[in-house]
């Protein structure tokens, strides 16, 4: 697919989806997000997803970090290695995830990390789960991140994953919902159905059991 063919895709998805993807998440963060939170969201791109949910919650705090600079940002911004999240043990109340991990290799290095730097990590993202997920969930990574020289290893994985990866690195979900409404109906059929999740994850010892902070 062409630079050029990209980036015609992702001014329709912007005009078409984009806007009411970001104010659908910035509803839900701000639903999830405890009282007078300090909040880490990493990936964050241009934080507009992270302004809104400033603008719906005074009360709360929030700082982002990406590895691609950008010119403007919507909030600060600092740019890290993609592995190494650079503060300091137990600085944050949530470590934020906006359909960041699946351009990862491996999600478990940032799992641990935000596990590190935070109470609780919250997470939206995908399931591969159901007719030709792959190819749905591909489709809607390279429109809305080719344009922007975003990482697309594509790699989605199953619930069943994502569950096994929580497990591993100490995280246990305490809230998880499937049904986000993020698309107009005619397109929520295709592109949201078993595709999407958000799920507040925190902190629990070996035996999966949720440590009380």
């Amino acid at each position: 697919m062409t630079t050029l063919t990209s980036g015609a895709a992702g001014i329709v998805h912007e005009k078409l989806v984009f806007g009411r993807r970001a104010r659908v998440l910035s509803d839900w963060f701000a639903e999830f997000v405890p009282p007078a939170a300090r909040v880490l969201d990493v990936g964050c791109g241009d934080g507009l997803i992270s302004s809104l949910l400033r603008s719906r919650r005074a009360d709360i705090d929030v700082r982002g970090i990406d590895v691609l600079p950008r010119s403007a940002t919507h909030i600060p911004v600092q740019v890290f290695d993609g592995t190494s999240i650079p503060f300091e043990d137990a600085s944050f109340e949530i470590a934020l995830f906006s359909d960041v991990l699946h351009h990862t290799e491996n999600p478990a290095i940032l799992l641990r990390e935000a596990r590190r730097v935070a109470k609780r990590v919250l997470i939206k993202d995908h399931y591969r789960k159901g007719i030709a997920a792959g190819a749905r969930l591909r489709f809607m990574d390279w429109v809305g991140n080719a344009r922007f020289g975003v990482a697309l290893p594509y790699n989605y994985w199953t619930e069943k994953q994502w569950n096994t990866a929580w497990q591993e690195v100490g995280l246990q979900p305490e809230r998880l919902i499937t049904r986000l409404d993020l698309y107009p109906g005619y397109a929520e059929w295709f592109f949201g159905a078993n595709l999407h999740f958000i799920a507040m994850l925190g902190q629990c010892d070996p035996s999966g059991s949720l440590l009380t902070r």
